[in-house]
């Protein structure tokens, strides 16, 4: 018999019970996942005597046999297997590192990797590996599920609020992970409520900080936080994926523009791989930092082994393209041991400034069929939106570097060199979006200061990791603006004409923001008492801690750590806020979207 007649007989046989079969499975799957990362948990999160290390792992190693079994089900029962295997190389490629690596550990007692691992300076290979397989395992449960057609089909959630309880869900489990005992150098843990703010924070790619990262935390909780930071990022823009794929399956085509022109309608239908797309490109042009930050360590910096040099290029370049701000370095990049390295803050500046465009704009002016399409076709021009995004953002960094290197001769930049003065002038100007600073920021002049307070509060650009009312508020805001004292009938931009919704929209978004940050002052100034009477501080200082929070720009003048309990969940509701988008917060508290056909007549009055 032949092998082909073999498997056609089989799998007519097999036929009757795959549904049943494979559902049981994915059950399994989600139990076995979730149970896994509760003990690794455990594991990492507390400290474990040799008896209670040894049968955690036992249960982790019982979970890695469930998955291998689990992907060979799936193969058995599938008609074309090689086809299959084929399609899911990723997956494939882990199942044989594992059975690869468990029969090794089997019959030698060792993992083959773990020399190279140890060269690392990291403690154990199978640390890693079981850390890494689960979280990756973790995520192959849900997308298991949502291409089984199990989950998304029941969701009737407006998206606004799932889009809410996804980063909700995200923050609340940094939270946990933060307090556990293992995470820092503190005894006893961090307390609720600063753990909160730091996830906050990190999730919501701020980097506002209440403490120093590097002494506070252990490895494992700086591991959380660069965790956290990658999913804060990747969260907004994989929604949008998401929304037009729950399109297909039933949510209203209608409630993709509650997440901010996101998924505009260039993109809805044609967004299928977009979720993958998204994931590589971020993980290749952070890896690409990586390298680069990597070959730009001097000997200033003192690395204890090569896994530490790894891990320092790998945090700060997610932290960059993120916009996220948090460093491993006290103070920052003012550390005196980074502070005068110019080659690594061109890098963070092109990661942040990159980070800040959007991926919509990268795709469009990098994507390589894109850049085809334009050779061949010189008339073809970059889209309308990555106009807005990339001129914007350039005239915004333009304006704030020679502002910062003309009122900060005398302050921030004295003593450099010109060199310098343009690279801190430029750096500062480019991270208004991030938080990452090469000067201590308590120390510039008032005028820069408020200067930085308006770049902040515009932001980066739509579908970027960046907030702020985005560089597409700001253009349809003065291009209406301009329309208006020149007496012209449209608003335009760029030769387009800009649609009623979108101007309605640009300055709702422009309104919830600024009455956002005026009643967080406010309140601010009544909870922070104790801040405003200490020596050399004033309302500023508090106006550009609020700015920053909802900004998600991370900056500070040094007043983060000496906040008040209040003054904590004032800040981290402004991250959060500013993080989801305001439109989309007013969309979840308003419900249903409702559409009115009837006009009431016009009323006229007198304006300005």
């Amino acid at each position: 018999m032949k092998l082909s007649e073999f498997r056609e007989r089989a799998n007519v046989q097999l036929y009757s019970s795959k549904d049943a079969v494979l559902r049981a499975f994915r059950i399994l799957n989600v139990f076995v996942s979730s149970t896994a990362l509760v003990l690794l948990a455990a594991y990492y999160g507390f400290p474990q005597d040799s008896a209670s290390s040894d049968l955690i792992l036992k249960g982790v190693t019982g979970s890695f046999v469930f998955y291998v079994t689990h992907y060979i089900v799936r193969v058995v029962y599938e008609f074309h297997p090689l086809t299959f295997v084929k399609g899911t190389l990723l997956e494939a490629s882990v199942m044989a590192i594992l059975v690869i690596e468990g029969m090794s550990d089997l019959f030698t007692g060792h993992l083959l990797l773990e020399p190279l691992v140890s060269s690392w300076g990291l403690r154990s290979a199978r640390d890693v590996y079981t850390l890494f397989i689960q979280i990756y395992f973790f995520l192959m449960v849900f997308a298991e599920l949502w291409r089984g057609g199990t989950i998304l089909p029941k969701i009737r959630l407006n998206p606004a609020v799932i889009f809410i309880l996804s980063f909700s869900a995200i923050i609340t489990l940094g939270t946990i992970l933060l307090m556990l005992p293992e995470m820092t150098t503190m005894e006893g843990g961090m307390p609720w409520v600063d753990a909160f703010f730091t996830s906050t924070s990190a999730t919501c790619v701020t980097g506002l900080m209440l403490v120093d990262t590097v002494n506070y935390f252990t490895f494992k909780g700086q591991f959380v936080l660069l965790l956290l930071i990658q999913l804060g990022g990747l969260n907004l823009i994989a929604f949008g994926s998401f929304l037009a794929l729950a399109a297909r399956l039933g949510l209203g085509v209608r409630q993709h523009d509650v997440i901010e022109d996101f998924v505009n309608r260039d993109n809805v239908q044609s967004s299928t791989g977009m979720l993958k797309k998204v994931f590589l490109w971020c993980m290749g042009i952070e890896f690409v930092g990586s390298v680069a930050l990597f070959a730009s360590w001097d000997e200033a910096v003192e690395f204890a082994n090569l896994g530490e040099k790894v891990f320092y290029s790998i945090f700060h370049s997610v932290s960059a393209f993120n916009n996220a701000g948090i460093s491993l370095f006290t103070n920052g990049l003012a550390a005196p041991e980074v502070a005068s390295n110019w080659t690594m803050h061109w890098i963070v500046t092109l990661l942040v400034f990159f980070g800040a465009l959007g991926m919509m704009a990268i795709f469009d002016l990098f994507d390589p069929s894109r850049l085809r399409e334009r050779m061949k076709q010189p008339w073809k021009q970059i889209g309308f939106a990555t106009k807005i995004a990339l001129y914007f953002s350039v005239i915004l960094v333009v304006i704030g570097a020679v502002s910062y290197f003309l009122l900060e001769q005398e302050g921030t930049l004295k003593g450099m060199s010109t060199w310098g003065q343009i690279t801190t002038s430029v750096f500062q100007s480019a991270t208004r979006t991030s938080g990452f600073n090469t000067v201590d920021i308590g120390s510039v002049g008032i005028p820069m200061l408020f200067l930085l307070t308006i770049l902040m509060f515009i932001g980066s650009s739509s579908s970027s990791t960046g907030g702020g009312i985005k560089t597409s508020t700001l253009a349809i805001v003065l291009a209406d603006v301009w329309r208006t004292i020149r007496g012209i009938e449209h608003v335009q931009l760029f030769k387009r004409t800009i649609p009623e919704i979108l101007r309605s929209r640009a300055y709702s978004v422009l309104l919830f923001f600024l009455m956002g940050n005026l009643l967080c002052i406010f309140v601010l100034s009544i909870t922070e008492a104790e801040i405003l009477a200490q020596n050399g501080r004033n309302l500023l200082d508090l106006t550009f801690e609020q700015v920053s929070a909802m900004g998600t720009v991370g900056l500070s003048t040094g007043i983060t750590a000496d906040l008040s309990t209040a003054g904590k969940f004032i800040l981290s509701a402004s991250m959060f806020v500013g993080r989801v988008g305001t439109l989309t917060v007013a969309f979840a508290i308003g419900g249903r979207l409702v559409t009115n056909h009837f006009k009431y007549p016009e009323g006229h009055t007198m304006v300005g």
